[in-house]
């Protein structure tokens, strides 16, 4: 049995701050990746919500307040929460459930109402919380350990705030060509430079915003899609959630220590790199084989940290890949060419799903001016809090 499913449909909701909640904007999503997919809400056999935080109770049980939205007729429902990984969760759970025969169609979607600022932890004392005290006992805010990384890099591989201020300019660029980016302005390295510092050496314009939005996928059989007049629909062939491996020798927010390596040898790759390790090898295909790639880039710093952990380059190369152009349009392996996190700021629920759709208009090339001519084959990559992974390759 194929271990593919087909992306029938894909339809997202403008990022911004519009002052509205979560249901409205994942519902738009919605009802767009079904007109994409040119089927019928009573078509959908299951609904697969990515959960927010944010949203109350509705936000819990997103899978269910979506069917409610949409209208009650009877599909599966099932919701899931992994962070900024919950939309491949989702992606997961609905291959799962066509794999197994349990639907024929079903529904993802995430949305997102962010707060303005960076994100805090939810109110209430949670001692056993790790996310809780990273807050409480260091202060330090989701741009504390962007800034964290960022050092590191510049300690190890000689990365420097010029580095960064590229990756901010080439995905300026590409999200000015995108009509759901939430920014769609053109900067200069010049302006990043000159915008505040955050948190050392990261400036503003390094950095993503919080965001309102919403996306959405139709996902079916590959029979499905064909009885559908879809004889050549892009496919889903692999997603990745793995797990971190013991000792972690390296800290990583909201964990404030690491493990101990005396008695247990560290594993051979970190943990971001085994992500797409493990999607590669369900796959079958390598690095080499990418089209396009579409990466979490909370912070300029973490987008170069990607091209090593996807194996686009050696460790410690990202920035001179970079600079050689390779990642930019016309490129060897365009990355984020949605605009990215640095256009579209995080909308948690939905982003995972969002890179899926960027992939989806890519390899059918209907991408417009964003267009990577001749695409055949993408990868994303994400990352949830406590150690959810988040890796989806995408072919046609």
């Amino acid at each position: 049995m194929t271990a593919e499913v087909a992306v029938l449909g894909a339809g997202m909701h403008p990022w911004g701050k519009w002052g509205r909640g979560f249901v409205e904007y994942g519902t738009a999503a919605a009802r767009a990746a079904l007109a994409d997919a040119g089927l019928d809400w009573r078509d959908i056999g299951s609904v697969v919500g990515a959960d927010t935080v944010r949203g109350g109770y509705p936000g819990y049980v997103a899978g269910a307040t979506f069917a409610k939205a949409l209208g009650w007729q009877g599909a599966k429902v099932t919701s899931v929460y992994a962070a900024c990984a919950s939309g491949a969760q989702a992606i997961a759970t609905a291959r799962a459930q066509i794999l197994a025969g349990l639907a024929d169609a079903v529904l993802v979607v995430g949305a997102d109402a962010a707060p303005k600022g960076f994100f805090r932890p939810a109110g209430g004392d949670r001692p056993d919380d790790p996310d809780w005290l990273r807050f409480r006992l260091l202060g330090a805010t989701n741009p504390t350990y962007f800034g964290l990384y960022a050092r590191r890099r510049m300690a190890l591989h000689g990365d420097t705030p010029e580095d960064f201020a590229l990756v901010k300019v080439k995905n300026a660029a590409l999200g000015a060509l995108n009509p759901y980016a939430r920014y769609r302005k053109r900067v200069t390295a010049e302006e990043v430079a000159a915008s505040a510092v955050v948190a050392d050496p990261l400036r503003l314009l390094d950095i993503c915003a919080t965001s309102d939005g919403g996306a959405a996928l139709v996902l079916t059989s590959l029979d499905f899609a064909r009885r559908r007049g879809a004889a050549r629909p892009v496919r889903i062939r692999a997603v990745s959630t793995v797990t971190p491996r013991f000792p972690n020798t390296v800290p990583d927010l909201p964990d404030i220590a690491t493990d101990s390596a005396v008695s247990v040898a560290p594993p051979a790759e970190a943990f971001r790199a085994s992500i797409a390790r493990a999607a590669y090898e369900e796959a079958g295909i390598g690095p080499r084989d990418l089209s396009l790639a579409e990466v979490y880039d909370l912070s300029t710093a973490l987008e170069l940290q990607w091209y090593e952990d996807l194996g686009l380059c050696a460790e410690g190369e990202g920035a001179k890949l970079l600079r050689e152009g390779a990642t930019a349009p016309g490129g060897r392996i365009p990355v984020n060419t949605s605009g990215g996190l640095a256009s579209f700021g995080e909308a948690v629920p939905a982003q995972a799903i969002a890179q899926v759709c960027e992939l989806t208009w890519q390899l059918r090339g209907t991408a417009g001016d964003r267009q990577v001519a001749g695409a055949r084959v993408g990868i994303t990559a994400n990352q949830g809090l406590f150690g959810h992974g988040s890796s989806v390759i995408a072919v046609r």
